[in-house]
């Protein structure tokens, strides 16, 4: 008898380890298509990984250094599924960066990812900016989708330097996070919404208990009160993923408030299907994430003349 139900609970902790397992490992998409403008594959290495990801240009009538804009994806995704961001916003005179996060699309996996994986490659892909003599580095914004727009959240609030942030479509507490990604697995939510999540921290030899009580949104408060940070945050309210009651929440707690824009759009992943989405974007980035005076783009031009006459 007691051999039976040693048996019988050693069956149930392994299908709770398998099914923890499975909700923390992202299905890897492949790459199915390249950005429609001139493009860079670049890679650059992040918490002893290669990131995978597109480097590319403003157009051709804008000086430099340019302005750029990072698109983050989300979880479960890559860079190719992020395109449907990518020409309005270099249409608007940006240099675009676009790249796969470790254990998405063509990135090196990792053992246990999480919303930490999102903000390290986020912190990386501006450290690899920050080397390209093209790009101003005073104007540098981010926009970052579902998981990436919450590792962005989470990057803020080590302190990054960026111009503006914009979110689509981002979940701002855990529980929703473990419920819509075991819904999405077709796993039930008891007892798995319980148990799951601490066997994901075990995996990642990270505190639960901690990350529960550090609130991305009371850490960016925080941060906030030293900065000057212009913040968009887009929610579809036809979401079906992502509830749109996460804006909601974040909006209910944010200090100082933080501009938003609801869109009419039916998905997860459709917000710029609503042209509310450009008509608010695009006038945002370009408030926010400028181009430099022409006399600084002199100067810059001069200096990089300055560095190749001295390496020759």
């Amino acid at each position: 008898m007691i051999g039976s139900m040693l048996a019988v609970a050693a069956v149930t902790a392994g299908g709770l380890w398998q099914a923890a397992v499975k909700s923390q490992t992202p299905k890897k998409i492949p790459i199915t298509m390249k950005p429609p403008m001139p493009f860079e594959d670049i890679t650059f290495e992040s918490g002893g990984g290669q990131v995978q990801g597109w480097f590319i240009p403003a157009k051709s009538d804008v000086p430099e250094p340019w302005p750029l804009v990072i698109i983050a994806h989300g979880w479960g995704s890559n860079r190719s599924r992020v395109l449907r961001y990518a020409r309005p916003i270099w249409e608007a005179g940006y240099a675009l960066l676009m790249y796969d996060v470790r254990s998405h699309g063509a990135s090196d996996p990792v053992r246990a990812a999480s919303a930490y994986l999102f903000r390290d490659d986020l912190l990386a892909a501006l450290t690899y900016v920050s080397g390209r003599p093209e790009i101003n580095p005073e104007a540098v914004g981010v926009l970052g989708h579902s998981l990436g727009g919450l590792g962005t959240i989470l990057a803020l609030t080590e302190g990054i330097p960026v111009s503006a942030v914009i979110t689509d479509s981002m979940p701002s507490q855990f529980q929703v996070i473990v419920s819509s990604e075991l819904r999405r697995r077709r796993l039930p939510l008891f007892p798995l919404a319980q148990v799951i999540p601490r066997i994901w921290f075990w995996r990642l030899g990270e505190s639960l208990k901690t990350y529960q009580q550090n609130d991305p949104v009371m850490l960016l408060n925080e941060r906030r009160k030293g900065m000057q940070l212009p913040l968009l945050m887009v929610h579809s309210k036809g979401d079906n993923f992502i509830p749109p009651s996460e804006l909601e929440y974040f909006m209910s707690k944010a200090d100082p408030p933080v501009e938003h824009l609801w869109v009419n759009s039916e998905g997860h992943s459709c917000s710029e299907e609503d042209p509310a989405f450009w008509d608010t974007v695009i006038p945002f980035l370009k408030s926010h994430v400028r181009s430099v005076p022409h006399q600084t783009v002199q100067n810059h031009k001069a200096a990089v003349q300055d560095s190749k006459t001295d390496v020759s």
